[in-house]
């Protein structure tokens, strides 16, 4: 079966702390409950803030470079994500219209190779 990665996209200055209530963590657990019952669900992660992210790049000459701070300069960056085994796009989209309105913001909905 095709797997997908349900990627949640925060604001770069999301904070926890502020915009996250009880009833928005019983909702992601209500979720992560139905996608463990339904047998989809194979991983799931919340990731640390953007600030604390490390970006590693290859120059030229083959020399790498390790610089603090996102590898893209958005404005919106990965909070956190799930993998799922799914049985075509469609189905990935339904988890992923779910996991927009658990987690109250934008998700991108991917196949893997």
């Amino acid at each position: 079966m095709p797997r997908y990665l349900v990627a949640i996209h925060h604001p770069d200055n999301y904070d926890p702390a502020l915009l996250e209530d009880a009833a928005m963590h019983r909702d992601i657990d209500r979720l992560n409950e139905e996608m463990v019952a339904a047998g989809i669900r194979l991983f799931v992660g919340g990731l640390t803030p953007v600030g604390a992210a490390r970006s590693i790049r290859r120059q030229p000459g083959g020399e790498v470079e390790i610089a603090d701070g996102p590898y893209l300069g958005t404005h919106e960056h990965m909070g956190g994500f799930w993998v799922l085994e799914a049985a075509d796009m469609a189905e990935a989209e339904e988890w992923g219209r779910k996991a927009a309105i658990a987690c109250r913001t934008s998700v991108e909905v991917r196949e893997f190779h």
